[in-house]
């Protein structure tokens, strides 16, 4: 070897020493930064001739698992859910009090009971009359305000979803503009790594907010899906476009059917300008984003739909009045009349009617519908899976609805009227159909006539059950129930229900009493409880113990998720940490093996240095 091979074999020493040095000081001054991974110098020899020929830099080593990496953001995605979902589900349980407390919606309940039951033992108290009433508007008013913080709850909801898209935003666009700086990368370099560094910070930043998997690309640029397919970072980044609503309401509701939804969905808009509804074609599964949008569209909906079951299960357990038709003499026809003079919006005739050429009996629930565009309506309106919902459009009278009854019937059943009486026939001597019971429900309108009254209304109105376009009375009526005006102007309709009625008689706050603890009401399938096929059907005490019961599970679990994710999600974060994190003294060692290293190849530098010294000297 010639002594200016030597030299440049030494001076490749002494520069791959000082990059291993720059590289050791940067780990160092990086021990603390989020992100970080420690990067390590791979080298290579150089070979000249026969000979070695020094040593090059070939690349700057990323110390990371790859399979560790993926695991944790798989895991970061379930703990950024499951996180989300527990803080809210623990600030709902907070809005129904603790079991027991005098604030507890639970206990409101009862105090309300024991004020009616109070009333039961002596009707003539004042003291007693004023206590149902106070007790009362202490309900309603909880209620109310539960209602009201649960709409909150989900306009926080909405905000979160507007922050998490920024942030989404932000990280699709840094990755893909580090994908492009990328791109002709050799890897030799630690700037490189660098950038490599900031694009998994992104990556996993990415990861709390939506399940996602990431494919390297032949240009080592990062193409990224979520899990359900759908690209988020090629070539270009896309965007996620989401329009925050202001206020939110029980009506403010999410739906597939953009004529239908309410509220605003979650899109994707390529860069060519295509877009799709993320949320309709449940493209995220997991993450912040998919919990916020699981609470506001399912969880806190299915929260409200219970208060808003529970304040109509006690309206109308209070004010509803069934009366079954009268069967006409036997004649050539076989039917049923009843008066429909009391039947307000909302109301309901239940008819029962066997089809003879099957022998299968079926149940109609006809509902007066005064509003024609809210027309036709789903059987999903009534909890009873067996029966067939049909809106009777009052918007022509009674007329027009036994008009427009006749005609879907075809003859099979025919239906008239005199005056307010509705008469309801089978085919006659076709012998098609034989009808089997007829009744009515109907709303108390005043609050004398009868025991039933209009406890509960909503805000000043009646509550009946109407159904509009915008949807059914229902809807939101937890947040809007109050006791009567009438009655509170009138305490003694409490007790007296017709004319003439002592003071002490205990016949109305009997059967309010009974009404309130013991009437069974079928609850729609919407609130959780029971389902299409088994809807639940108990009283409104039942029915509120089983709410709270299940919300309590619900959080539970939810809280329980939350704490075994954190635990994976701790766990991985330190393996990585272990193996990627910068260990000061071993960076320490390796600065003294490099110190070494330096050293010798100056040493051989000056021994090269005297020996050609000396031969220019001879």
């Amino acid at each position: 070897m010639s002594l200016s091979q030597a030299l440049s074999t030494a001076l490749t020493g002494l520069r791959t020493t000082q990059a291993g040095l720059a590289l050791v000081a940067s780990n160092v001054a990086n021990a603390q930064t989020p992100g970080y991974i420690r990067k390590t110098l791979v080298q290579a020899p150089l070979v000249a001739g026969n000979n070695g020929g020094g040593v090059r830099v070939a690349a700057v080593s990323r110390e990371l698992d790859l399979y560790v990496e993926r695991q944790l953001r798989v895991e970061l995605s379930g703990g950024g859910f499951a996180t989300t979902r527990a803080n809210f589900y623990q600030r709902l349980q907070q809005l129904y009090g603790a079991p027991g407390s005098d604030s507890a919606l639970e206990t409101v309940f009862n105090n309300f009971t024991n004020a009616v039951q109070g009333l039961v033992t002596s009707p003539d108290a004042t003291a007693n009359r004023s206590a149902v009433l106070s007790s009362a508007q202490v309900l309603a008013q909880q209620l109310n305000s539960v209602s009201g913080d649960i709409q909150a709850l989900r306009g926080d909801a909405e905000s979160g979803l507007a922050d998490a898209v920024t942030s989404a935003n932000d990280a699709l666009q840094k990755i893909a503009t580090i994908n492009r700086q990328l791109a002709n990368s050799t890897g030799a370099s630690g700037a490189e790594a660098t950038l490599q560094d900031q694009r998994d910070l992104y990556v996993n930043q990415l990861s709390d907010l939506m399940d996602i998997r990431v494919v390297v690309g032949e240009h080592n640029e990062y193409k990224v899906f979520t899990n359900s397919g759908i690209q988020l970072v090629g070539a270009e980044p896309t965007q996620l476009v989401f329009n925050a609503q202001g206020t939110m309401s029980p009506f403010s509701q999410y739906s597939a059917d953009r004529n239908q939804s309410t509220l605003s969905t979650l899109s994707l808009q390529s860069s060519n300008g295509a877009t799709i509804d993320l949320i309709a074609n449940d493209a995220i599964r997991s993450g912040k984003i998919a919990a916020l949008i699981d609470m506001r569209d399912n969880v806190l909906t299915q929260a409200q739909d219970q208060l808003d079951a529970m304040a109509a299960a006690m309206a109308h357990a209070l004010s509803d009045v069934t009366t079954n038709g009268t069967a006409i003499p036997p004649g050539p026809q076989s039917g049923f009349d009843i008066d429909t003079a009391g039947l307000l919006a909302g109301n309901t005739l239940s008819l029962t009617y066997t089809d003879r050429q099957t022998n299968q009996q079926h149940t109609l629930t006809l509902i007066r519908v005064d509003d024609p565009t809210a027309l036709p309506l789903k059987n999903s309106m009534t909890a009873d899976p067996n029966d067939q919902v049909i809106g009777m459009d009052f918007s022509g009278g009674l007329t027009g609805a036994m008009n427009q009854l006749n005609q879907m019937f075809a003859g099979n059943l025919q239906f008239s009227a005199t005056g307010t009486v509705l008469h309801v026939r089978d085919d006659g001597a076709s012998n098609r159909t034989d009808i089997d019971a007829l009744s009515m429900t109907t709303s108390a309108s005043g609050l004398t006539g009868g025991t039933a009254l209009p406890f509960f209304t909503d805000a000043t109105n009646l509550f009946t059950g109407s159904i509009t376009s915008r949807g059914p009375q229902q809807l939101g009526f937890a947040e809007r129930i109050a006791v009567n005006p009438a009655l509170l102007a009138d305490p003694s309709k409490l007790v007296a229900y017709m004319p003439g009625i002592g003071a002490g008689d205990p016949t109305r706050p009997n059967y309010i009493y009974q009404q309130l603890t013991a009437a069974k009401s079928t609850f729609l399938p919407a609130t959780g409880i029971g389902s299409t096929a088994v809807p639940f059907t108990s009283d409104v005490p039942t029915f509120l113990r089983q709410m709270l019961s299940m919300q309590g599970q619900a959080a539970d679990n939810a809280n329980s998720l939350s704490q075994g994710q954190s635990v994976v999600v701790n766990a991985l974060q330190q393996r990585i940490n272990d193996n990627a994190g910068v260990n000061v003294d071993q960076e320490m060692a390796n600065l003294l093996a490099l110190q070494n290293a330096y050293g010798a190849n100056a040493r051989v530098m000056s021994a090269i240095k005297d020996m050609l010294d000396t031969l220019m000297r001879i």
